[in-house]
Formats: structure tokens, sequence, C-alpha cells
């Protein structure tokens, strides 16, 4: 009789005691992630000794909402004319810049339709990730699209820390190979949860060395998901000196605007991009854009001026006015408009 009540008393308490789950391989978490991964083709055009030369950028990037909002690197869409953007088993779909931060290497994209086969992937509380955590990253490297590559987290870094060209981001560095096409591309952890986007590679060879910098998820969030701002799609320089008086800027500086991205806000106002190649002042310069004066009541005197006006963008709610004054063909233009619901 004992030993029955004891048998019973071991069964009821094995009910009670969680199973051990079995983890997932890093080839099973792979197949679940792979459909919210993209491949970006963008194209477009710079200028080189005086010429306008045509190129195109191969990159990769991931999907993070359902209405087709895409993450990549910065570099692989500053400056082109067009962008597509490859789903696994797909065929291509045009994609516009929403919102770009250059000083973190991040861009956000908008599809123009979302095939019925992505996925969106999760982005991970990057504040938890610890060195020595196994990761493994998705891209293109020269070409191959959809590659895994797999490897640890070996460090973490903080904000301008790594890259003074990237002082707004901060970075995971990886073992895992990162190689020409990969820029852009999600990392995962081995729960499916994007972690970082790819950046760049610290390397003598120019190949993978085991030493890629990846931008955290975190950084993705604060940068692109949780703010909208005016200021995307925009490409240009500040002109001052010998060049703004070829230009006739009435001002000692102007920002001259070389590349507006088509669909972008900054288009839907009707800020105009440069048209031709051409030397001013000793300078290379796509000419023909709009040089400007002012934004949102800011004048442009010095080069910190227009991120005071990108600052003033950031801020602005849906249905909110939006000003612009300037140099067009040689008269100074207003433009105005609202910013998109």
């Amino acid at each position: 009789m004992r030993t029955m009540v004891v048998r019973a008393l071991v069964a009821l308490v094995l009910l009670f005691i969680p199973l051990p789950v079995r983890a997932q391989t890093v080839e099973e978490v792979f197949r679940r992630v792979n459909p919210s991964c993209v491949v970006i083709k963008a194209k477009g055009r710079e200028v080189s000794g005086g010429k306008s030369v045509g190129f195109t950028e191969t990159g990769a990037g991931v999907i993070v909402s359902a209405d087709g909002k895409v993450v990549t690197a910065a570099h692989v869409v500053q400056g082109v004319d067009t962008i597509n953007v490859e789903i696994l088993g797909e065929d291509p779909v045009p994609a516009r810049v929403l919102l770009y931060e250059q000083k973190a290497d991040l861009a956000l994209l908008q599809l123009r339709e979302i095939p019925p086969d992505a996925t969106v992937a999760k982005l991970a509380d990057t504040d938890r990730v610890r060195a020595g955590e196994q990761v493994f990253v998705v891209g293109a490297p020269y070409g191959l699209r959809h590659s895994l590559s797999v490897g640890v987290i070996s460090a973490r870094w903080g904000l301008n820390t790594v890259n003074a060209d990237f002082p707004l981001a901060e970075f995971f560095q990886t073992d895992a190979a990162i190689n020409t096409g990969n820029s852009g591309g999600p990392m995962f952890n081995m729960a499916g949860e994007v972690i970082g986007i790819v950046s760049h590679i610290i390397s003598k060879s120019g190949g993978n060395e085991g030493l890629g910098f990846v931008v955290s998820a975190n950084t993705v969030k604060r940068l692109l998901l949780d703010r909208s701002v005016i200021w995307a799609g925009v490409q240009g320089r500040l002109i001052t000196g010998d060049v703004a008086k070829a230009f006739h800027v009435p001002q000692p500086v102007g920002y001259l605007v070389t590349t507006v991205d088509p669909g972008s806000d900054a288009g839907a106002l009707g800020l105009k991009g440069g048209t031709r190649p051409e030397t001013v002042a000793g300078q290379d310069l796509m000419i023909g854009g709009d040089v400007i004066l002012k934004g949102q009541g800011i004048q442009v005197t010095e080069p910190t001026d227009v991120g005071k006006i990108r600052t003033a963008l950031a801020k602005l709610g849906p249905g909110d006015a939006i000003t612009f004054t300037v140099l067009r063909a040689g008269q100074v233009v207003d433009l105005k408009g609202t910013r998109a619901k």
C-alpha cells in the first residue's frame, strides 16, 4: 500500500515539473526568419572627374513592419535614383527611402507593395545582449542571396567609440563572416530576433577578418522607428566662399541639394536635386538643384544650422506646417507644405 502511495506522489510531482525544451538549431531558426530578409539593388549616379557615372549598390535588409517597412544600412541607399527589394521567391518590389540617419549608417525604406510570402522580423531588446552569445547574419555577400554566416558576439561598443563616421550608433562586434553585399542585412540571435543591422568591417585585406560591426536593434528603434522626420532622402553639401558666390547665393552659406530620393517627403514638398555634373570653383558638384537658404525659419549660416533644421523637422506632428526658402535658378522661392498624416 505504501509503495502505491509513493508512486502516486511521484507521478503527481512529475506533472508539475516542466519538461526541458529542446533548443532550436541554427538551421531551424534560419528557415523560420529567412522570409523576413531581403536583398536590395540600388542604382544611382555620381560625379567623377567632372562626369556623371552610373553605379549599382547591392546590399541586404529586413522587414520590420506589416505595412512593408524595411531597415537597411544608409550607405546602401543614399544618393540613389532607384531601389528594388527582392524578397525570397518573389519578384523585385520598388521601394523608397522614408528616413535615414547617416551618423548611424541606418535607413528605413517603404515597399510599394507587400508580397504574400513576406514575414515580419521581431527586434530584440539589445540591452540584454552579452559577449559570447551565438548569432548569425543573413545577407547577399558578393551577390549570393540569402547567404548565412554564423558566429558570436565578440564585444559591444557604446556611442562614438568604434567609428568616428557613425557617432550615433551602438555597435556589436562579431566574428560572423561579413563581406561586400552583407551591408544592411540583419543579425539574429538564437530566438530568431533581430539584434542588429550589418554596417561595416575593419579589414586590412578588404575581406572578412572576423572584425564585423553591427548597429544594435535598440539604435534602430531609437533613430528610425521611434521618430519621424521630413529630412529624408535628401543629400547635399554646404557651399561657402567662391562656390557660394558662383551660385549667387544671397548669404555667406547655403546647402546645395544634390539628390532628392523619388517618393520621399522632401520630394513631395517640391525640393529639387541636382541634374548635371559640373566643376565649380575647382570642386566637382552635381548642380541644377535647390540651394537651401532657410528651413523652419532657421537660416543656414554655419554647418550646425543644418542639424538644427533637422531637429526642428523631427518635432513636427501630422498636419504641422513645413517651410523652406531656397534659391532656384537664380530666384528665391518659398516652399510650403504639411507633415504627412
